[in-house]
């Protein structure tokens, strides 16, 4: 047993589902973040429970093969809450195919399917295209960054390593003009001051839209001409707005998102198809590894051209438009009205018209569509981290879809759905990987299902 605030020497084992490392302590289990297997590490006890204690790392007395050169940095705020940061970059992708197959057999109680090696990113750095920084004021400064592990502290770091680096030129241009004017920070506990937040959208043609959030209740004229200064200083901003957030939340952009100057929206394209990407849009982050994921998906269909295609959970309809530059027809299922309009305004745009928008929730709309006699061959799903509830699952095998595809940003709501699936005859054929989030342990992934 260890006791809090005891510091220990601990050997680690094995990176366990979640990213963080796992060493035994006289047959104890500690978790350690940022750990890497083969550490040989001094680790300060922060939290002890009756089967297993959690500790930080103190010091780094030999490294784990994995980790990278640069054995200075230990903590979360080192590597600007990266948690997968201290692994070389093929050791990330090993132990994200690693904790996938975990969370199948463990969870969704599958032992005999083939998980593909991770599909990883050619540049692991600079590939957010989105970008939320919240401002503090710390010495007299304003400045803007990252929480601090479980915490609503500020740390800022010279170059943001996954903000695009267009993104990072124009969050530093607009801290040395707000310095200078002295824009007061907003202060959570107080409820006063202007500055909350400040968020940049970029695109592959290297332009980018500003969002100043500000805790006002309307735009002042001052915060425009800083705004005007910043673009007449950094060309590639093409869009910009306020968004007025005067509430006490932890939610970043405000209700009113006030357009300041330029064009309403700035588009990214993927497989042909252009898309509006407003302050509210919701669009991936990581758009060369999404062109990869949903390539796979696409491909995981047999006979596509001959197949109806419910895309469920479609939002803006994003992937029911690439499926329909291939399918026969795809109906796109979303709850949230104004994503339907969003995905009707794209389809028109881009001249689509083998694509139906359905309004509403999946277990209600799919039985629906299917006792209006709509021939349905095959359904893709991409729901959100929660997964998808079991009504749904069970409304799909009642409607005897053959074929699934199952996009999950996590593989342990995919695992518990693919074992509703089985219980219903489904067979989880096959699963891809996709790294999506280089430096952190997350995963997304892609599973073929057939009935």
């Amino acid at each position: 047993m260890v006791k809090k605030f005891e510091i220990i020497v601990l050997k680690i084992d094995k990176i366990v589902n979640g990213g963080e490392g796992l060493g035994y302590y006289n047959d104890f289990a500690v978790f350690v973040p940022m750990s890497v297997p083969g550490d040989i590490l001094k680790v300060k006890i922060i939290s002890v429970k009756k089967t297993y204690a959690r500790g930080l790392i103190e010091e780094i007395i030999t490294a784990g093969e994995e980790r990278i050169e640069d054995t200075a940095k230990i903590s979360f705020e080192d590597f600007q809450g990266c948690d997968f940061g201290m692994l070389k970059y093929d050791a990330q992708l090993k132990y994200k195919k690693l904790m996938v197959e975990d969370v199948l057999k463990k969870i969704g109680k599958i032992e005999n399917v083939s998980v593909e090696d991770v599909i990883g990113s050619e540049d692991p750095y600079h590939y957010r295209n989105k970008i939320i920084e919240p401002f503090r004021k710390s010495k007299g400064e304003i400045i803007s960054g990252f929480f601090k592990r479980k915490s609503h502290d500020v740390f800022e770091v010279e170059e943001n390593i996954l903000n695009s680096r267009l993104g990072n030129k124009i969050i530093k241009e607009l801290k040395s003009i707000l310095n200078r004017e002295k824009v007061s920070v907003y202060d959570e506990n107080e409820h006063k001051g202007i500055l909350r937040n400040v968020m940049v959208r970029t695109n592959s043609k290297n332009e980018a839209m500003l969002v100043l959030i500000i805790n006002a209740v309307k735009v002042e004229k001052r915060y425009k001409d800083i705004l005007m200064e910043l673009k007449n200083k950094v060309e590639e901003i093409k869009s910009i707005y306020i968004s007025l957030n005067p509430k006490r939340t932890n939610v970043a952009l405000g209700e009113k998102n006030i357009f300041i100057w330029g064009e309403k929206t700035i588009t990214e394209e993927i497989a042909g198809i252009n898309f509006n990407i407003s302050p509210l849009s919701f669009f991936q982050i990581n758009l060369p590894q999404t062109k990869k994921l949903y390539n796979t998906a696409v491909n995981y269909f047999e006979d596509l051209e001959n197949k109806n295609v419910v895309d469920a959970y479609s939002g803006t309809g994003t992937l029911a438009m690439i499926l329909s530059k291939k399918a026969k027809k795809v109906f796109a299922i979303e709850l949230v009205q104004s994503a339907t309009n969003d995905g009707i305004k794209t389809a028109k745009e881009n001249k689509i018209e083998n694509i139906e928008f359905i309004n509403g929730a999946v277990e209600d709309r799919l039985p629906e569509l299917i006792k209006k006699g709509e021939k349905v061959d095959a359904i893709i799903f991409d729901p959100p981290r929660k997964g998808i509830d079991e009504s749904s699952l069970l409304k799909v095998a009642e409607s005897n879809i053959k074929e699934i595809v199952y996009i999950s940003c996590n593989p342990s709501t995919f695992a518990r759905d693919a074992e509703i699936l089985s219980r219903q005859g489904y067979t989880l054929e096959k699963v891809q990987p996709v790294d999506m989030f280089p430096g952190t342990a997350h995963t997304e992934i892609v599973g073929r299902f057939i009935r």
